[in-house]
């Protein structure tokens, strides 16, 4: 049955949105930001985590057998230019023109490691902004804009200085294709701001993901940043698709090579380590679990949709090829 099958699921209802949590259970509300994934490990009766959007397919068994080879040789350093793994991830991002992008493209300790890092010395620090009404998404920028000093505004004020998109949107599945969401920064970002956009959910998208994404469009990028001063990032956490959170792995697309520098100047050294970086240069290589992840992930959601609707009475949410499903109990 699908429910055999890993899918993520999130609920919304009027009563969760409207209560006022007191018991944050092992987390600290004054230092940190609630996130999925932790509960697990603390549950005698565990049978599987649908509370993080990684795949259903679990994690490619080519980059965990590379990560525990790549244990052995753990008395070295790690690749401090994270070679060769920052070439094949660029080869899978760009397969065609890998070389005159790979210049711009850094990795990281998980995408949180790359949003602190690009928030922290991206911009003018002022007010930031969701890419959504309402800010239903993930709660990683506002963290990390709200720990550099800034403030939160409206997701349709004019006057923000940083903006964060998440496309898809993490939680709510609602995405913009590539021409939406250039219309959206051009028009709602003001000049001399800072773009992050969140592509970790995209490579779902299909074979074609690429055409529709930021990384097919460098040279409005760099326009927008010779012209309007607007520096856009494109961040992928790669423990989602590839179902590798315990490793932590994620990139950045810098718009210019100057920016690029400003950035990667402030990041520290070996922030990736050689069993993460053993594991993504496996993940990016292996072309049979793409096939896959496109096969059958939209069956599996769809049958999941079906049955909670049909069967439940509820409302889901989300793109059909999305790898976790946005669920309205009424």
């Amino acid at each position: 049955s699908t429910w055999g099958h890993f899918l993520s699921v999130y609920f919304f209802s009027p009563e969760m949105a409207a209560a006022d949590v007191t018991d944050w259970g092992k987390w600290d509300q004054k230092t940190q930001t609630f996130h999925a994934g932790q509960e697990w490990q603390s549950l005698d009766n565990y049978v599987e985590d649908f509370s993080v959007t990684t795949s259903a397919l679990g994690t490619p068994q080519s980059g965990v057998d590379a990560a525990l080879e790549a244990l052995a040789e753990t008395c070295h350093y790690p690749a401090q230019d994270f070679e060769p793994a920052l070439t094949d991830l660029a080869q899978f991002l760009w397969p065609a023109d890998f070389e005159q992008h790979k210049r711009r493209l850094f990795l990281g300790n998980g995408a949180s490691e790359l949003i602190d890092l690009v928030i922290r010395i991206g911009t003018t620090v002022g007010g930031w902004k969701p890419g959504v009404e309402g800010g239903l998404q993930y709660k990683e920028y506002e963290r990390s804009a709200l720990a550099s000093g800034y403030h939160t505004v409206a997701h349709d004020d004019p006057n923000a200085t940083l903006v964060c998109i998440v496309n898809a949107c993490n939680p709510t599945g609602s995405y913009m294709p590539v021409e939406t969401l250039k219309a959206f920064i051009e028009t709602q970002c003001r000049d001399g701001c800072t773009v992050t956009v969140d592509e970790s959910m995209q490579p779902w998208l299909g074979p074609g993901w690429r055409e529709d994404s930021l990384l097919s469009q460098a040279a409005w990028i760099r326009r927008l940043a010779e012209t309007r001063r607007i520096h856009v990032y494109i961040i992928h956490s790669w423990t989602k698709l590839w179902g590798c959170c315990g490793i932590r792995i994620g990139s950045c697309v810098a718009p210019t090579d100057e920016q690029y520098t400003r950035v990667k100047r402030r990041q520290i050294p070996w922030s990736v380590n050689a069993c993460a970086l053993a594991f993504l240069s496996a993940a990016a290589r292996d072309d049979a679990w793409m096939r896959e992840t496109w096969a059958v992930h939209p069956p599996w959601r769809a049958e999941s949709k079906r049955v909670l609707e049909e069967d439940f009475g509820w409302t889901v949410h989300g793109e059909p090829w999305t790898s976790w499903l946005w669920v309205d109990t009424g």
